[in-house]
């Protein structure tokens, strides 16, 4: 098919820089993330492009996209991999942090898919993977506010996905177990999950599905759990 141009939300580190490097061996992949230094670091690393968005903002997500499109022609499937911790006993957290949480995981991945999906539309073809959490597959007494805008992406997914009555366009999700990636270790947090998979081994999949072309036979709504060690 020729090289084809990905966009990484979240690519600076875990598993959507994984994805990122995974990419960029046979594709024109464009980070996005919201520390300019560690995009620049990063997009340098990689030899790929990056771009400083802050996705909870709806301009720089509008005008980021169009960047890529004005540059690269199109865009053939976004990884939304950008995600904000959120621990810790509601009472405990600050109602600062509750509101970036929000922003982030709710807001921002809203304005993602809502951008991607204009852009895919116009074309007539492209794939959209958004990276939950396996957190929303039941109740987590310890993690309540992160669960709560995880299971927002997903219910906003899986309504996506619905109503593209193509499957030209898909709209996937997957979600992962716990990771040992920055997540926690950003907002000051200790990891205290156990392990169910590695980022190299999610990242596998998040690009398989990225890769998927038109008309290939996986159909818009695809869920895709890792747990136990196994998909």
């Amino acid at each position: 098919m020729g090289a084809r141009t990905f966009i990484v939300v979240g690519g600076t580190s875990g598993l959507g820089q994984e994805v990122a490097r995974r990419l960029v061996a046979e594709d024109q992949v464009v980070i996005f993330g919201d520390v300019a230094s560690e995009v620049a670091a990063t997009a340098d690393d990689l030899g790929c492009t990056g771009i400083a968005c802050d996705i909870s903002l709806y301009p720089e997500v509008r005008d980021a996209f169009a960047e890529v499109v004005q540059r690269h022609g199109g865009i053939d499937g976004v990884a939304d991999c950008a995600s904000m911790w959120g621990g810790g006993d509601l009472a405990e957290l600050s109602p600062e942090r509750i509101r970036r949480v929000v922003e982030v995981n709710a807001l921002g991945t809203t304005y993602v898919l809502r951008e991607a999906l204009h852009h895919l539309h116009r074309q007539g073809f492209g794939n959209v993977v958004y990276v939950g959490a396996l957190a929303v597959t039941k109740p987590r007494p310890g993690i309540p506010l992160y669960r709560a805008t995880k299971s927002y992406g997903n219910s906003l997914v899986e309504s996506l996905a619905e109503a593209q009555h193509s499957n030209r366009i898909k709209v996937m999700q997957l979600h992962p177990g716990p990771m040992p990636t920055r997540l926690q270790e950003r907002v000051g947090d200790r990891f205290l999950d156990e392990v169910y998979a590695l980022p190299e081994q999610v990242a596998a999949e998040v690009v398989r599905l990225l890769r998927l072309a038109p008309d290939a036979l996986y159909v818009s709504g695809e869920q895709v759990l890792r747990a136990d060690g196994r998909w």
